[in-house]
């Protein structure tokens, strides 16, 4: 089997994790039952999804000069990911990420302070361009600075490599920028809140596809949660139902999605099948605690493709 060649832009952050009965309203307190952290961020969860599902990824991010920087470079050492492209920042501090996960439903409420991950210089960009050029498939998100996203983007369009966009979080993106991605991977708020759709139906969540594909990219997914994905082309549309799973912290649900999604394709593999490799590794990844190393191994998602 091809081995595909995945590069990642995107954040490195670190999790602080409370896990607790339930979710606080404004102005709780709520006592907690655990408390973890680890290695976080959409860019850097999607780029060990992607490893750990079999692609050789090149991640490119930034950390400061700090024990949490210290610890980034220790787990991607420990993954066995290259680390030529995972600059350091003196001026700015790691990233991090504050979740809180309810026990009993794995519901989760975040906030992220991207830190040195948003400040990601061209020069910089430019350094990692011939992995970006080199890249079956090129995948993103918006958790780093805008202006590294749009230019790693336009480097990765004109020579032709597959780029994925994970709007999130999600922000405005131009319709320039748009144009030159190929697959659009938003959650359903995210597809509502870059269309003005409100998304909480099949037939909306279709249209809110449709309103994305006008804007430039080939293919929109549409993640569901639990209601698994709607996968929509100029053509046609279908749905990928979910791995059925006990589901105990959903937090890096949509990551694991998005790098195996990039690692099924950068294999060559067809869109239909891509999308239910991926469903399957959001699946299994909802069955961990954490973010990262929830992320997981392709022996595990071949065995629950095969079974399902």
């Amino acid at each position: 089997m091809k081995k595909g060649k995945v590069t990642v832009l995107g954040s490195y952050v670190v999790d602080l994790m409370v896990r607790a009965p339930h979710l606080p309203i404004s102005g709780e307190t709520v006592r907690g039952s655990m408390f973890k952290y680890g290695p976080g961020g959409k860019g850097s969860n999607q780029g060990i999804a992607a490893h750990r599902a079999g692609a050789q990824v090149c991640m490119i991010t930034k950390v400061g000069n700090d024990i949490f920087a210290e610890a980034a470079l220790e787990n991607y050492r420990s993954e066995g990911m290259d680390l030529t492209h995972i600059y350091q920042s003196s001026d700015h501090s790691t990233g991090a990420a504050l979740i809180m996960v309810d026990e009993r439903t794995g519901a989760n409420k975040i906030a992220v302070v991207p830190g040195a991950a948003d400040s990601i210089t061209s020069a910089e960009i430019e350094r990692a361009r011939p992995s970006i050029e080199q890249a079956d498939v090129f995948l993103t998100q918006l958790e780093t600075n805008i202006d590294a996203v749009e230019q790693a983007v336009g480097i990765a369009s004109r020579v032709g490599v597959l780029v994925i966009l994970n709007p999130a979080p999600v922000q405005a993106v131009s319709d320039a920028v748009l144009s030159q991605v190929s697959i659009i991977t938003p959650n359903e708020s995210e597809a509502s809140l870059l269309t003005g759709i409100e998304v909480d139906s099949d037939e909306s969540a279709l249209r809110a596809a449709h309103a994305l594909l006008q804007r430039g990219p080939k293919i929109a997914i549409v993640t569901l949660g639990d209601k698994g994905s709607l996968i929509v082309t100029r053509e046609r549309s279908w749905r990928v139902p979910p791995l059925v799973v006990q589901t105990v912290d959903s937090t890096g649900a949509g990551d694991a999605y998005n790098g195996a999604l990039a690692t099924a394709l950068a294999e060559g593999t067809a869109i239909e099948v891509a999308a239910r490799f991926a469903s399957v590794a959001a699946g299994l990844s909802v069955t961990n605690v954490g973010t990262a190393l929830a992320m997981p191994f392709r022996k595990d998602i071949d065995a629950a493709v095969v079974k399902r």
